[in-house]
């Protein structure tokens, strides 16, 4: 741990800003190519996720109609089985001795023939049901098709910017990381903290016209001075990010 410390006190703070300017300047290219792509990284993610739910959503309907299917079947069964008890009772009605096994069998095929009723009003229902589902399904299937050809469209066009800027992402990515081993841990992670806030991920920038090349604040003249005099890092105490001379901006490159 003390080397480390031996070796940042060693690092002259001019070489820390010119490291520190060089570094904004590739992650700055990096985030022109990531606006390439504009939104159509988050464009195919809520494709994919839109694509999911309606996956699921369909299997779910299709499960439904299944069981309404099922249901279906099991009270016709029922009506089956209530027609044959009334057939049977029908049957012994011939063969009563009173009027009062007459009347029981009566009732019975009465009770009968409301079951029968119910369970095709039962029936109605169920079919019905299932007709509505159908019709979901078909438009949730219709839709289905639409999402997966925007994504297919939207996946094409964003491999095709991909495949035109990798080669040179992956260069600017081995840059950036070559300039931030020569930075130690804690300006580092200033540095990114201050990039994460800054609305155009500008963390260094340069005194332009008297002010902050940031936030366009004005920079007193003695300030200014001791940021040319790059004897220590000095950040825009308006906007916090960390300010570099002219000279430094003239004599980098990427």
């Amino acid at each position: 741990m003390e080397k480390v410390k031996t070796h940042e006190a060693e690092i002259p703070v001019e070489e820390r800003l010119r490291a520190l300017y060089s570094l904004q300047l590739v992650d700055s290219e990096i985030d022109k190519i990531k606006t390439l792509r504009g939104e159509l990284p988050l464009e195919v993610q809520d494709l994919e996720d839109e694509i999911a739910g309606l996956e699921t959503r369909l299997g779910n309907f299709r499960e439904e109609v299944v069981n309404l299917d099922k249901a279906v079947l099991k009270k016709n069964n029922e009506i089956t089985e209530a027609e044959s008890l009334i057939k049977k009772y029908e049957e012994q009605q011939k063969n009563v001795r009173n009027n009062r096994e007459f009347d029981s069998l009566s009732k019975e095929i009465e009770y009968q023939n409301l079951e029968i009723e119910l369970f095709n009003k039962k029936i109605k229902e169920f079919n019905a049901q299932i007709e509505e589902k159908k019709v979901v399904i078909a438009d949730s299937e219709a839709t289905l098709v639409d999402r997966k050809a925007d994504l297919e469209n939207k996946k094409k066009e964003l491999d095709e910017i991909i495949s035109d800027t990798q080669k040179e992402e992956q260069g600017l990515y081995k840059k950036s990381d070559k300039i931030q081993s020569v930075i130690e841990e804690r300006l580092l992670t200033a540095y990114k903290r201050i990039r994460s806030n800054a609305r155009n991920g500008l963390a260094v920038v340069p005194v332009q016209r008297d002010a902050c090349g940031g936030c366009f604040n004005q920079i007193p003249p003695q300030r200014q001075l001791d940021i040319k005099s790059r004897k220590k890092i000095i950040v825009c105490e308006y906007c916090g990010r960390i300010l570099v001379d002219d000279e430094i901006i003239s004599e980098s490159h990427l």
